[in-house]
Formats: structure tokens, sequence, C-alpha cells
């Protein structure tokens, strides 16, 4: 459900405007709209800034934590919630810069580690010499080259023609010097080595390694004793942040002496706060909100919808005139996850799953884990409706304790539907049932938005394809109507064609509106049919689970047919989990991709859900707290 909202349009002077933003923003209601788009200030750009950095000084110390043992033990540094705001914005900036400064030491270690390291990589194959010695027959006139090349391309000659020595043979290579005058012409690689020993590099890899733990020792020792000040200062930028983007939205009148703000409080709310400002002696003006405002939203739906708001924000929030599609979609979405799972097997995976994240996961992460129990439910209900349990056709076995209940599982073994699988065509008639849905939602917006006859042409096309199903479909079924009933389902066809061709746009003539409805059965005789195949990927999803399962139950088994069962079970139990692993993961992606796509496209287009809403952010002072 989307809240009502009203509209508040503050008028203050310069004088008074800075104690007025104070007393709103202790009222914490009014979401203040943005007047000036697109503008910024040096305050706001620095918040913005700092944003960022705390942002970065944050997950370095919890990059650390995670990455690193500490080999000390450190203590919180102070009382945060009860410092003085300054003080925590003080001390906040200044860890950021001990954060920053540390990282970047820690970046120029890495890469003289790194540098080191190649060094010491090079060196390896000559073993630990002394330059001194090179250096001192360069100076003679002696040239000593250093060269790799393939054991089988060395040649013995090079050893009389360049005093080739040998010095160590490594992965197939020879490693070799020559002592000459000039560079010789050779066919193998000259290497250019390091300029210090091994033992050097060695010994500089050790003292930076103890550098990077000091380093790694100090970034822990931080984030132990004053990560929950960090957390303090990042809720005061924000607060300054949210402060400078309200003095950005307000609109200077009488030559700046005046100040002009729009914003927005939710109905329930609005006397509180027009009592609020009545004592403050702020002049403000309190009304609906027009139709072409661009009012914020808040949706509120009930312990249930609510679980799958997550989804419909991956979509968009919906507009302030728009139907909040949450309570409709949710159950809609449980039962289209359930259909492309298809499996009792690994709805029971789900489900446990979910309980077990739901008692470890904090307060915020425990939602998802509600709506895992959900899912995992329905996915156990239609795997049990189909007879599919990790991969086995239930109607297929020939257990004594199935004999009762095997003729009730909805597949192709048992029974046929027109001919083709109940469940395809169970999952084009829950299809239709959506897409109704959705007209009916679109037939109300419209009536809200415009008045009930705006209404009457949408929700005729419901009526028209409801009676024609029942009235043509029932029989098909072998259900015999009576006479009376037929008459009737006809005239309500009737009526509802004068509805579809003569009033589904109430403002305009009778040639115009016919002409429109024609266009309307063209849309619909295309657009429907092509609605309703989209469905029947519910029945190919689970179905698809259903075979891979089967076909690796089945390799499983005669993979391993020979051998005894002591040599058996572990081979067997190894196909088994990577096959049906790979397949509980395959169908988990469709299981969600596919619902929400069905949800997005089809759904929302039968139902004109336009999306877009800008969510309701109240201007309010946010307040560090600890958690424990």
């Amino acid at each position: 459900m989307i809240e009502k909202m009203k509209k508040l349009t503050f008028l203050v002077t310069t004088k008074e405007y800075e104690s007025f933003l104070t007393d709103i923003r202790n009222i914490g209601v009014v979401h203040v709209q943005e007047l000036a788009s697109g503008a910024t200030s040096d305050d706001f750009r620095a918040g913005m800034d700092m944003a960022d950095r705390y942002k970065k000084a944050l997950s370095a110390l919890d990059f650390a934590k995670e990455t690193y043992k500490p080999h000390n033990a450190y203590e919180r540094r102070g009382d945060v919630e009860s410092m003085p705001v300054d003080e925590v914005r003080t001390l906040g900036a200044d860890i950021v810069e001990e954060v920053e400064t540390e990282l970047a030491n820690e970046n120029v270690l890495r890469h003289r580690l790194d540098d080191v390291r190649k060094s010491i990589h090079a060196l390896e194959p000559w073993g630990d010499f002394e330059w001194s010695g090179v250096k001192r027959l360069a100076r003679e006139g002696w040239q000593i080259n250093f060269f790799v090349c393939p054991t089988k391309m060395f040649k013995v000659a090079w050893m009389d023609e360049f005093f080739a020595v040998p010095v160590n043979e490594l992965k197939g290579k020879t490693y070799f010097v020559t002592i000459t005058d000039t560079l010789p012409d050779i066919t193998a690689e000259h290497l250019v080595l390091p300029g210090e020993s091994l033992s050097y590099y060695k010994k500089e890899e050790r003292a930076l390694t103890e550098s990077l733990d000091a380093s790694h020792e100090h970034l822990l020792r931080i984030g132990a004793e004053s990560r929950e000040i960090l957390l303090a200062a990042q809720v005061d930028n924000e607060n300054r942040i949210s402060l400078s983007k309200v003095r950005l939205s307000a609109e200077s009148l009488a030559g700046d002496a005046v100040k002009l703000m729009v914003g927005w409080v939710l109905a329930e709310k609005a006397e509180d706060v027009a009592d609020v400002l009545t004592r403050s002696h702020i002049y403000y003006e309190m009304e609906d909100p027009a139709f072409e405002d661009d009012v914020p939203v808040k949706i509120k739906n009930n312990a249930y919808s609510s679980l799958f708001e997550p989804i419909l924000r991956m979509y968009s929030l919906p507009n302030y005139h728009d139907l909040d599609p949450t309570p409709v979609m949710a159950p809609f979405f449980m039962l289209f996850f359930g259909l492309c799972m298809g499996d009792a097997g690994y709805g029971l995976l789900i489900l446990a799953a979910s309980l077990v994240a739901r008692r470890k996961l904090g307060a915020d992460m425990k939602a998802y884990g509600t709506l895992g129990i959900f899912l995992g439910t329905m996915t156990v209900v239609c795997g049990l409706l189909t007879g599919s349990v990790f991969g086995i056709d239930l109607t297929k076995q020939d257990w004594a304790f199935l004999a009762s209940v095997k003729p009730y599982f909805i597949n192709e073994s048992n029974y046929l539907l027109f001919g083709y699988s109940p469940m395809m065509v169970i999952s084009v008639f829950i299809g239709l049932f959506q897409v109704l849905v959705g007209m009916c939602m679109s037939a109300a917006k419209a009536a809200r938005l415009y008045g009930w006859r705006y209404g009457i042409g949408k929700l005729s096309w419901v009526v028209a394809l409801v009676s024609a199903v029942l009235c043509f479909g029932l029989p098909s079924c072998g259900v015999e109507l009576p006479q009376v009933l037929v008459w009737l389902f006809y005239g309500l066809i009737g009526i509802s064609g004068l509805g579809i061709y003569f009033y589904n746009s109430p403002d305009r003539n009778v040639v115009v509106n016919f002409g429109s409805g024609v266009w309307s059965t063209y849309n619909m005789a295309t657009g429907l049919l092509g609605d309703l195949l989209s469905y029947i990927r519910l029945f190919a999803l689970g179905l698809t689970g259903g075979v891979l399962g089967s076909v690796f139950n089945q390799l499983a088994f005669d993979l391993t047919e020979s051998l005894s069962w002591w040599g058996r079970w572990l081979p067997l139990l190894v196909v088994l989990l990577l096959g049906h692993g790979i397949n509980f993961a395959l169908c988990m992606i469709s299981s969600f991709v596919h619902p929400m796509r069905l949800t997005f496209v089809e759904f929302f287009k039968n139902a004109e859900f336009e999306g877009g809403g800008k969510e309701y952010s109240p201007f309010r002072m946010k307040t560090y707290k600890r958690k424990e």
C-alpha cells in the first residue's frame, strides 16, 4: 500500500532559516523536495568527499580484520555514544588520515616486495654469488654474460669458443655464463640480472615482510580501538550532507530575504507537524498533492508482503499514482518459484538453509531467511504435487507406501489435459489468472485517477475473457452448462463488447472509441497469446530440473554398478552430490530470474505499472547506535 502524503510549502525569513532547519530536522518526518536540481556547494562537496574517505577507510579495516590475525589484544577506545559531536568529528578525520597514511605505506611496501621477489626469482638459478668478482673481471676487460637456453640446444662448442660455463640445469633449461671480451652471438636468451646478491634480496624480503606485518597489525589496532569512532563520525558526516542538500533545496525570494521550501509529510503525521510549525510561528501551507507533483513514495505492507519488497525494488518503486503491486505480486512470485524449482527434495534444502540462516543472520538480514522459508515451503508443496523428490519420479516407483497416493500426482504419467501435460496447461491458466488480475489493477488505477468511467473499458476485457473461458472452456472439460447459463455468458460477452468498442475512452466520440476498440482487440489477440505462452516456462523449467536430477541419479548408479558396495558408496555419493549440486544451482538461478521476468514484463505490462517512484526520505538527525 502506498501511504498518503501531504504537501507542505514553507516561507521562512533568512534570519529564522537556520533555526527552522533545526526544528524540522528534530521533527524528523518531513521529506524536503530538491528544488535546485544539480546544485552544489563547498559544504556538500566536502561532505561527499569525506563520505568516500570514510567508506574506503572502513572497508580497509574490515578487510584487515577478515584477512589477518592480530598478535595482540586491543580494547575499544572510549564510549562513543557519550562523546561530543565535535570531538567525534575531529577524531574521525584524524583516524581516516591515519588509515590512509598506513594504506599508502603498505602500498609502497607491497610494490617493493614484488620487485624484491622478482629479483630473487631471477637470481635463484645462479645461486648466491658476489658481484665484486664479476666487476673485477670487467675492469680487466672481460665481460661476464648470463644466458639461458633449453638444455637440448646447449652446444659444447660454446665452452671452447666463448668459455661457456654451465651453472645450473633446471626444468629442462641450462643456465650458463660466458667469459669474453665482447657479447657473443649465440642462440640463447641473454639475461640482465639484478645488481645485488641473492642473500641481499632475501634479507630485504624478510625486512619488508616484517614491515608489512607491522602495517597490518597497525590497521588491526585501529580497527579494534577506533572503528566505532569512524562509524559515529560517518553518521555525523551523513547528517552534514543531508543538511547541505536541504540548504541547496531552498529558493531565495525578495532579494534573499525570504526562503521558499517545499516538503512532504505522511498524512497520518500531518497534524503533529502542523502543531509544531504553528508553535514555532513558521508560515506554511498544507495541501493534498497535485497530479503533476513529484511526490515521494512510502510503501507499507503486512509482514508477508513486505518480504517481497526487495524484489519489487529491483525493478522500481511505484510512483505516487500507481497501485502498489507487492501484495498481489507476492503469492504469484512464491508460486512461480516453487513451480520452477519443482522438486520437493530441493525445497527441503532451501527450507533447512533458510531456517539456519534466520537464526544465524543479524536482524537486518533476518527477513531474507523468512523469505527463503516461504519459497522453500512452496517448492516442497509443488514438488510433492508433481511427484518429484531429488530427481526421483514417485509415480514410477514400486514403493508400497506410495500405492495409495500415486494416482494423485499431477504429471503426464497419470493423466493428460486436452492431450497435453497437466502442468503445462495449469501453467497457462495460472498465467491467464495473473494477467486478468493485472488488468483489474489497471482498471482500478484508471478509475481512481480519472473516475470510474475510465475503468469500464479495461474491466470489460476482463469480463469478456472470463465469460469466454467459462462458456467455451468448461464444456471442453466435460462440464455440461445449463442453456440459461450459456445465454448469460453470451450476454456478458455482448455487454463487455459495448464497453470495449464504445466506451473505452469516455471523453472521445463514438467513431474514435470504435477505432480504439478495434486496435485494442488486435493488441489483445496478439499480445495475450504471447503473454500466456510465456508462462509455459514454469512447466518447462520444473520439468528440466526434474529430468536433470533423474539423469544424475541414473549416471551415479550406472557408473558404479560394477563395484562392490564397500567400494561403491563413496564414488556414488560424490557423483550424486556433484550432479545435484550443479542442478540445484541452475534451478536456483532460473527460479529467481524467470519469475521476475514474468512479473516485470507480463504482469506489470497488463497492470500498467509505471514505477519510477522516489523513496520517502525524511530530513532527520541520525544517531550512532552501537551494535553488540
